[in-house]
C-alpha cells in the first residue's frame, strides 16, 4: 500500500535569511487591488497552524536536568565492577595442575594505558577460590601463585584442567572467595610475599570528560519594518500574537534557536584526528572542537542494537529480551524510559498485544479493561518484563521530516529509531567538588557564575526600542554555551 501526497501539498520552505515582501499583503498594489476592495471584510487573518506543534525541545526535560559549571570542561568518574572476573587462555596442565593467563577483563577490555585494563592489575591473589569456565565445563580451583597475568591454579576436584578449551581468551575467571590453612599468615617471617595475599586490591575507577560549545543566533529587523502593520494574525509556539510580522519572526527564531540547544546535544560528536574543523574554530588540537551528545555517547559507552524491528511479534520479543539480558550484565537499572518512532512505537504494540489470548482476533488487548461501550485502546505507554519497568513515548524528533526523520528516512539502516535511558539518579564523583553527588544519570551542563549564566542568554541592540547603536534596526541576539553529561552510559541503549 502507498500514500501519496497531493499535488497542491503545503511545502511553505523553511525560514530564509531575508524579510521578504511576500510576508505582507499589499492591497494597494494591482495584484491586490481588486481582491481587497472586494474581500476584505471577509479576510481570515489568522495564520493557518498547519504543521502542529513544530518545536521538538522537551525531551532532555522528561529525562534530565540542568547544572552550571565554570570551568572549560567537565569531569567525572564511574566506579568499577565490584567483583573480580577476567577473560583469559588456559593451558590444561602447568607448573601445578593448570594455568589461568589472563588477557582481558570481563568486558573485553584490553589496554596498558592509563584508565584502562591493565592486565598485570588484574586483582587475583593467592588463595583465592575461582569458578574457571569455558564451553560446557565449570571447574573451581585454588590460586597457588598469581604472577602479573599468569595465574597458578589447582583444581578442587579433579587433577588438571582437561575438558576445558585452551583457544585464546576462551575461558573466564570468577573470584569467589579464599581459604587458607591453620595458622597461615599473609606474609612469611621475613615480610616476604611467598602465599601471601597482597598486595591489598585498589578500587579503581574511570573518568570521563567532556566540553561545552558555544551556540549562537540572531534575528534583525529594520526600523522600518519594525513599525509596519501587515494583515495576518500571528501567532507562535512562543506566545508572540499580534499583526507585527517581525514578532513571528522573532519567535521563530527563538523557538528554533531552542530546538538547537536540544539538537546539538543528542547529536555532537568530538573532534578527530582527521577533522580541519579544529583549524576553522581556532582550536589547538581536535580535542578542542565538538561536544559529545548523547547518540555518540551512546554508541561509544553504551549498548546498540539493531533488533525490535517489527518483523514479527515472537522475533521482536526475543529480540527486546536480549536487550534486557545486556542489562542485567550491565547495571539493572529497573526502571527505564524509552524514547522511539513512530515504526518502533507500532511494533512494540503489536510486539505486546500478542502476549495476549485475546489479541489475536483484534478485540482487545487485555490490559485496559476495554468494553463494547467504550474505544479501543491499542496502544500501550507502559509494560513490565521480567524484573524491568518500561515506559514509552513518541519522539517527535526521530518522526518530523525537518528534523531527525528525515535525516533517519534517506540514512535507512543507520537511522536512529529511538533510545532508552535510565530513570533516576547515579552516585558519581565529582572531582570539581570534591565529593560524591547524586545526579541524573543525563542531564546539561552550562557555563555560568555569579557574573555572567550563559543559560540562555538573550540581549538587544541598535536603534529600535531601546537605543544601544545608530544602526536603523533591532538585532535580537541569543547564545548558550552547554554539554551533554551522559553517566553510565552502559546503563542505555540505542535503536538504529
Amino acid at each position: 500500500m502507498a500514500i501519496t501526497a497531493g499535488t497542491n501539498l503545503n511545502s511553505v520552505p523553511s525560514s530564509q535569511k531575508q524579510t521578504l515582501s511576500s510576508n505582507y499583503l499589499d492591497l494597494s498594489s494591482a495584484d491586490n487591488a481588486g481582491w481587497g476592495q472586494q474581500y476584505v471584510p471577509d479576510l481570515m487573518a489568522q495564520e493557518a497552524e498547519v504543521f502542529g506543534q513544530r518545536t521538538i525541545s522537551g525531551f532532555l526535560a522528561q529525562v534530565g536536568a540542568e547544572e552550571a559549571m565554570t570551568a572549560d570542561q567537565v569531569v567525572w568518574s564511574e566506579q568499577s565492577r565490584l567483583h573480580i572476573s577476567v577473560k583469559g587462555t588456559v593451558i590444561v596442565a602447568g607448573s601445578t595442575n593448570g594455568t589461568f593467563t589472563v588477557t582481558g577483563d570481563i568486558d573485553g577490555n584490553v589496554g596498558t594505558g592509563a584508565g584502562d585494563f591493565i592486565v598485570a592489575n588484574h586483582g587475583v591473589r593467592t588463595n583465592d577460590i575461582v569458578l574457571i569456565a569455558s564451553a560446557g565445563i565449570v571447574t573451581q580451583c585454588l590460586v597457588v601463585d598469581a604472577d602479573t597475568s599468569v595465574i597458578q591454579v589447582e583444581p578442587y576436584d579433579k587433577a588438571d584442567l582437561t575438558g576445558h578449551a585452551t583457544g585464546t581468551g576462551a575461558s573466564t575467571l570468577l573470584v569467589v572467595g579464599s581459604e587458607y590453612a591453620k595458622g597461615t599468615a599473609y606474609l612469611d617471617g621475613n615480610g616476604a610475599a611467598a602465599d601471601s595475599r597482597t598486595p591489598a586490591n585498589e578500587a579503581t575507577f574511570k573518568s570521563f570528560t567532556n566540553k561545552p560549545i558555544i551556540m549562537k543566533d540572531y534575528y534583525e529587523v529594520s526600523g522600518s519594518d519594525a513599525s509596519r502593520i501587515g494583515w495576518v494574525e500571528i501567532s507562535s509556539e512562543e506566545g508572540a500574537a499580534g499583526y507585527l510580522w517581525y514578532l513571528k519572526a522573532e519567535a521563530d527564531t527563538r523557538a528554533r534557536f531552542t530546538d538547537y540547544l536540544e539538537m546539538a546535544m543528542l547529536e555532537s560528536v568530538r573532534g578527530s584526528n582527521s577533522t580541519v574543523v579544529d583549524t576553522t574554530l581556532g582550536a589547538a588540537a581536535d580535542s578542542g572542537v565538538g561536544t559529545q551528545g548523547l547518540f555518540d555517547a551512546i554508541t561509544d559507552r553504551g549498548n546498540v542494537t539493531s533488533g525490535v524491528t517489527g518483523v514479527n511479534a515472537a522475533t521482536d520479543l526475543a529480540e527486546f529480551d536480549a536487550i534486557l539480558a545486556e542489562f542485567d550484565k550491565q547495571g539493572a537499572i529497573e526502571e527505564n524510559m524509552m524514547f522511539v518512532n513512530r515504526a518502533t512505537s507500532l511494533a512494540m504494540d503489536d510486539m505486546l498485544a500478542s502476549m495476549n489470548s485475546y489479541g489475536a482476533g483484534g478485540t482487545s488487548y487485555g490490559v485496559f479493561d476495554n468494553s463494547e461501550d467504550m474505544a479501543l485502546n491499542l496502544g500501550f505507554s507502559g509494560f513490565r518484563r521480567g524484573s524491568y519497568d518500561f515506559y514509552k513515548s513518541d519522539f517527535r524528533y526521530l518522526n518530523d521530516l525537518a528534523t531527525r526523520g528525515g535525516i533517519n528516512t534517506t540514512a535507512t539502516t543507520a537511522a536512529i529509531r529511538g533510545v532508552i535511558v535510565p530513570a533516576g539518579t547515579s552516585s558519581v564523583y565529582d572531582q570539581q567538588l570534591g565529593k560524591n553527588m547524586k545526579r541524573p544519570f543525563l542531564h546539561v551542563r552550562y557555563r555560568a557564575s555569579n557574573l555572567e549564566s550563559r543559560k540562555f542568554k538573550t540581549w538587544v541592540t541598535g536603534s529600535v526600542g531601546a537605543a544601544t547603536s545608530d544602526l536603523d534596526a533591532m538585532t535580537m541576539n541569543f547564545l548558550s554555551e552547554r554539554c551533554m553529561v551522559v553517566q553510565g552510559a552502559n546503563n542505555f541503549c540505542l535503536l538504529n
